[in-house]
């Protein structure tokens, strides 16, 4: 990954983040919703962006569905935030690594706990 890439995917990352923060009033988007991840393509037309979203299975899924619908507003948003030759395609793409660690966390304490130690 060049530098310059680097650079995009921090600043896509936080556009983003500003984006779902104060742009996005889809009252299907719940829980606490981050974005955890930007990674744009070395031709800068499509970037993939993972979202983690704290919440239930069913915030989760009515989150990534109103992203998903959403994928048109925002790229024309970022069009007029970013000063760049051509504005990526933003695919959101769920990611739970965040509950994955809390259960192996949640196994690690119970684990401890049976054998009797302290956590």
């Amino acid at each position: 990954m060049t530098k310059r890439t680097e650079r995009v995917n921090a600043l896509l990352q936080e556009e983003l983040s500003e984006l779902l923060r104060r742009d996005l009033h889809d009252p299907r988007i719940g829980g606490v919703v981050t974005i955890t991840h930007v990674e744009v393509a070395p031709d800068l037309r499509t970037a993939r962006a993972w979202v983690s979203v704290y919440g239930s299975e069913e915030e989760r899924s009515g989150t990534m569905a109103a992203l998903e619908h959403a994928r048109p507003f925002v790229r024309r948003l970022l069009g007029k935030r970013l000063h760049m030759r051509n504005t990526p395609d933003v695919r959101f793409i769920s990611d739970d690594s965040l509950e994955r660690a809390q259960a192996l966390t949640d196994l690690m304490r119970k684990n401890a706990e049976e054998r009797g130690e302290s956590v």
